[in-house]
C-alpha cells in the first residue's frame, strides 16, 4: 500500500529531480530560484507531501509529490515520476492533499486543458475525486493550455 509522507528538507534535491522530469509540460523549474524558494517554504510549512522509497545508504528517491496551499484551498503542484506511474501513487497523493484541505470550501487546481493528450491521466484522476472544469486557464510557462478545475463543497 502506498503511503504519502510529509516531505522534509532533505528531500529537496529529489523534488528538483522530479521537477526536471516534468519541465517539458510544466515549464522551467530546475534553474528557477523562485521555484526553489517556494518549494523550500512549502516543505518547511508542512504543505508538501511525497511518496519516497529508501535507496539504502544513498538516501531515498521521490516517486511523486504534491504541494498544497491551505490558505487558497488549492493544489499547487503535483507530479509522479514517469517510471512510477500506474501504481496508485498519484491517487494516494491526491487523497492525502484533499485530506489536508478544507472540505467545506471549494478546492481548486490548475491542470492541463482537455486538448493536452499528456494531461489526460491527471484530468481523469481529478475527475475521480470530484473535480470538474471550472474555467479556462492561461498558457502555463511551458506554453501548454490549462484549465482551472474545482471541487465544490455540498453548498456549491
Amino acid at each position: 500500500m502506498v503511503k504519502p509522507q510529509l516531505s522534509i528538507l532533505v528531500d529537496f534535491h529529489q523534488w528538483i529531480r522530479l521537477a526536471g522530469e516534468v519541465e517539458p509540460l510544466f515549464g522551467p523549474m530546475v534553474e528557477d530560484p523562485g521555484f526553489h524558494e517556494g518549494l523550500r517554504r512549502s516543505i518547511s510549512e508542512g504543505n508538501a507531501f511525497c511518496v519516497r522509497v529508501s535507496d539504502g545508504e544513498s538516501g531515498s528517491t521521490l516517486q511523486g509529490g504534491i504541494i498544497i496551499s491551505r490558505e487558497e484551498n488549492e493544489i499547487l503542484w503535483f507530479a509522479v515520476a514517469q517510471g512510477c506511474r500506474g501504481q496508485g501513487i498519484g491517487k494516494a497523493l491526491l487523497e492525502e492533499a484533499i485530506g489536508h484541505l478544507d472540505q467545506s470550501r471549494p478546492m481548486t487546481v490548475i491542470t492541463f486543458d482537455k486538448s493536452v493528450e499528456a494531461g489526460i491521466p491527471a484530468r481523469r484522476l481529478y475527475r475521480m475525486y470530484g473535480f470538474d472544469d471550472h474555467r479556462p486557464g492561461d498558457l502555463n510557462p511551458a506554453g501548454v493550455p490549462t484549465v482551472i478545475m474545482a471541487r465544490l463543497n455540498e453548498r456549491g
